[in-house]
């Protein structure tokens, strides 16, 4: 059986290879200036250049890791740096819509026609209720500012509820929407009227004691009815009719309205110095 030996061959070439380029660059650097030699220096560059090539591809790695792991920790500086500064922006730019939303709030407060000539004090929401407690919020105005129980509460597009107590420098406010909250509407378009009562946070209103017959608009808005003995004065855009249906036999229609004003956004809210009557 014949045993296959690697020829040695290409090991011995590359071996004379080197030394010859090693005898060359010693001739060189004593100063040889012959002709041949200066060739044959230059053949064996030529010859020797792929072997330093094959061997800069191997090394090379190896420099850029001990490269890399030396500017690692610049690395990472930086893009500490980069992501303070980044969430800087994003605090910025959400300040900025913050600002914008409680200034757009505030620029609603300022003609408020159903209000006409009641006195009012304007008001900061610092704090919303948890819906296990009741659907109240809690007002940066109390006693010293002139506000007591009872009086009504409005933002830019109408009620959001009434004052149920009063310290000192606080009030607080149960929002229409609190099932313990009821408001006399009228419908304008029929002028028959009716109670709103609240069913909880994020919810819709019911509309009760409406009669069967009575004439009601998907999309109508109804106002505060301001009959004798109510809380709240006249005219005061409360909530929109979303759906109204009639059963037959029933004593008086199922209208479900939507609170106008958007009472899970509230920033500020002006409280009406009235008293009923």
């Amino acid at each position: 059986m014949a045993v296959y030996r690697r020829s040695s061959r290409p090991r011995f070439t590359l071996l004379l290879v080197v030394l010859t380029s090693i005898t060359l660059l010693t001739l060189d650097q004593r100063g040889s200036g012959f002709g041949v030699m200066a060739t044959v220096r230059d053949a064996a560059r030529d010859a020797f250049a792929p072997v330093q090539d094959a061997a800069d591809a191997v090394f090379e790695p190896v420099g850029d890791f001990f490269q890399g792991a030396l500017h690692y920790g610049d690395v990472e500086a930086e893009n500490e740096r980069l992501r303070t500064q980044l969430a800087e922006q994003d605090r910025t730019v959400l300040a900025a819509r913050d600002s914008d939303r409680e200034r757009r709030a505030l620029l609603d407060q300022q003609d408020l026609d159903f209000a006409g000539d009641i006195p009012a004090v304007a008001s900061r929401v610092v704090q919303m209720s948890d819906a296990r407690f009741g659907q109240t919020i809690q007002l940066d105005r109390g006693r010293d500012a002139g506000v007591a129980p009872g009086m009504p509460v409005v933002a830019g597009r109408g009620l959001v509820g009434r004052v149920v107590d009063v310290s000192a420098r606080r009030s607080t406010v149960l929002l229409v929407t609190d099932p313990a909250s009821s408001v006399g509407v009228r419908f304008p378009l029929s002028g028959d009227v009716g109670v709103a009562a609240g069913r909880g946070r994020g919810s819709t209103v019911r509309v009760d004691l409406v009669e069967p017959d009575s004439v009601v608009a998907r999309g109508e808005i109804l106002v505060t009815s301001g009959l004798d003995q109510s809380a709240f004065p006249a005219g005061i855009p409360v909530a929109q009719v979303r759906a109204a249906t009639a059963a037959t036999g029933a004593l008086q229609q199922d209208v479900t309205a939507e609170p106008v004003v958007d009472l899970e956004g509230l920033r500020v809210v002006k409280v009406l110095q009235w008293s009923g009557r």
